[in-house]
């Protein structure tokens, strides 16, 4: 598994061995080994997504009420994306800033989402699949989102994509907007509950 840390600070960006063979492929696309030495910390599994998306849609930027917090570990399983994580942590040392990874069926990297930050992905293909791991369950009323179009945040959609947006997602705030509500996650606070479960 190789690994990398991304701009943003706690994610991370993790690419396994692919075996091919005449009949297909295995891949491991976590390694909970591999995840601790590279995170300090313990995956608890609460649920796990999956998503399909047609080339063009776009969704995000999701984050959660911190707490409770979430982190999340993602892959994309058919198709391509391009994955995109944004730090909402006030106090962060990387506070507003994004990186991406490039998601495919060929090398299925992975990316971990640490508590607090958000997520959004740009679908590049038809019948992309997003694979997700998280580590609690799906609470609608702590679930918020920020503009994925937001020009303050000037995340790196491509010039040939035309986004394709739920009505949540063309509804979302400001990334200025959801600073001066006091919405944000506390990097402090987000750090504590990562450390808390790794230590359940």
């Amino acid at each position: 598994m190789k690994v990398r840390a991304l701009e943003v600070d706690g994610a991370v960006e993790f690419t396994p061995q692919v075996y091919p063979d005449e009949r297909g492929l295995f891949v491991a696309p976590f390694q909970g080994a591999a995840f601790s030495e590279a995170t300090g910390l313990t995956m608890l599994l609460a649920q796990s997504n999956h998503s399909r998306s047609r080339r063009g849609v776009v969704r995000g930027i999701h984050f959660t009420r911190t707490p409770p917090g979430c982190a999340k570990y993602v892959y994309c399983a058919r198709g391509a994306a391009l994955d995109i994580v944004v730090d909402l942590r006030v106090g962060s040392p990387t506070f507003g800033r994004w990186d991406s990874v490039l998601m495919d069926q060929l090398d299925l990297r992975a990316m971990y989402f640490p508590v607090g930050v958000g997520h959004a992905f740009v679908a590049l293909e038809d019948d992309t699949v997003m694979s997700y791991m998280i580590t609690s369950g799906y609470v609608p009323d702590d679930e918020l989102a920020i503009s994925v179009l937001d020009p303050e945040l000037a995340l790196p959609i491509p010039d040939d994509i035309d986004p394709v947006l739920s009505e949540r997602d063309k509804d979302a705030m400001s990334f200025s907007t959801a600073a001066e509500q006091g919405l944000l996650p506390e990097y402090a606070r987000s750090q504590e509950i990562a450390h808390r479960w790794s230590l359940r």
